[in-house]
């Protein structure tokens, strides 16, 4: 009995309708004891997506502006049970990519005055100029409302109709003429990132006056090139200078497998059409790897700790402990609705809360509010940011282990619930 009326004074001391005196239980007590509330209930989110094999293991992080509440690591690689998943291993963050790459670039650019997002792009990618797409701006393009395809399967392109490979597309052995790797025994020819490129340039574009929204990742395999062409320099370098090391990250990044052990690494998916092995160390995104990896539609790797910081950045507007890496108003029209009047829901790259909330069509939470952004990547990756809230959710996955038609993620609203329980913790907070 004793103890009951304890842990009812308990919360109505956490909730204010009590005073704190009277037990004697401090704010923080009562904030740890939240916290912890909002750790179980987490990991029993987590736990019930590995029990129905959503995914093998995960990361998470749960933080604010400028610190960590929860950093956890769960269950293993694979479903084999071998290596167990740790808090500086990496995954493939797939389309998280684009907000975490090429985008930061462009927004300083932007800040500076080298772009002017409403020119056209063919001013800044010249290989755009005489196509149907030589008019559209990069406002339209990074906020999905271009009316662009919305992704083109290059490597079915290099397939002959018995299923083997065209003569001059790969090989099993690396060479002058085959240097992009794109598993130990598969060497992409340097020249093929030609017919990609074109294959952008004569895709279609809908009627961009009447177009919907029209998520497409096509220029973003382009923009390293764009920013290249612009700051005449290395586009990987810049985006090492400019933010990743100010912010002192040392796991994120691309082609992992050059800088980490393999099982520091966790593998994606048994490629049974394509690659034809367990896509280990290397990008998942097919077209990604064609080019080299230097793209900013997928192809970063991280662990959830270093995506975390990023974004902490992100949510305090560029603005960390008094350095600034972005201009204040440069975030904040980045990661602003841009076109809500088509129904619309993009940022400048970000992604953004429906505009309707939708339960069954939403990955995020009810309660996040209009200022927040994120994205989601294909390979099982999320990451939100919620500056209004001060909250922000990393969670990485290989959902696509063993292979992609694996959807509980989707299907047992994991990412949504997890959001949302956050939340109630700031309800309670």
């Amino acid at each position: 009995m004793k103890k009951t009326i304890i842990k009812r004074a308990r919360k109505l001391i956490c909730t204010g309708l009590v005073m704190l005196a009277v037990l004697g239980i401090s704010n923080q007590e009562c904030e740890a004891q939240n916290l912890d509330s909002l750790e179980i209930k987490l990991d029993s989110i987590i736990s019930m997506g590995m029990d129905s094999m959503a995914y093998p293991g995960a990361q998470l992080i749960v933080a604010t502006k400028d610190s960590i509440l929860i950093q956890k690591s769960y269950g293993y690689h694979t479903y084999d049970r071998n290596i167990k998943v740790e808090n500086h291993h990496l995954y493939d963050l797939a389309s998280i990519t684009k907000v975490s790459s090429g985008l930061l670039l462009i927004m300083k650019m932007v800040e500076v005055g080298l772009i002017d997002l409403d020119k056209p792009v063919s001013e800044y990618l010249k290989v755009l100029c005489r196509s149907n797409k030589k008019k559209l701006t990069l406002r339209q393009i990074l906020s999905h409302q271009a009316g662009l395809e919305p992704y083109i399967v290059f490597w079915q392109n290099t397939l002959k109709e018995d299923g083997r490979f065209r003569k001059k597309t790969f090989q099993e052995h690396p060479s002058k003429n085959y240097p992009i790797k794109i598993t130990d025994s598969l060497f992409l020819h340097k020249k093929y990132r030609n017919k990609m490129v074109k294959a952008i340039k004569k895709s279609k574009v809908e009627d961009i006056k009447v177009a919907d929204y029209r998520y497409s990742g096509l220029v973003f395999l382009l923009l390293p090139e764009l920013i290249e062409n612009v700051l005449k320099t290395d586009y990987e370098d810049q985006l090492k200078v400019n933010f990743y090391n100010k912010l002192n990250l040392k796991k994120i990044g691309y082609r992992p497998i050059e800088r980490f052990q393999l099982n520091d690494i966790v593998p994606t998916e048994r490629d049974t059409f394509f690659r034809k092995t367990l896509v280990h160390g290397y990008v998942h995104d097919e077209a990604a790897a064609m080019l080299d990896n230097k793209s900013c539609n997928a192809g970063l790797f991280s662990n959830a700790e270093d995506l975390a910081i990023l974004f902490q950045a992100l949510m305090q507007y560029g603005n960390v402990g008094g350095n600034s890496i972005l201009n204040k108003q440069i975030v904040k029209e980045f990661t602003s609705y841009q076109y809500p009047e088509n129904d619309n829901r993009r940022g400048l790259g970000f992604d953004k809360p429906l505009l309707d909330y939708d339960a069954d069509a939403a990955y995020i939470a009810k309660s996040a509010t209009a200022s927040s952004f994120g994205h989601s990547g294909f390979t099982g990756t999320f990451v939100w940011a919620d500056p209004d809230a001060d909250i922000l959710l990393v969670f990485l996955s290989n959902r696509v282990y063993p292979d992609r038609s694996h959807r509980n993620l989707y299907k047992l609203n994991i990412r949504p619930l997890m959001h949302q329980a956050c939340y109630d913790y700031l309800s309670n907070h």
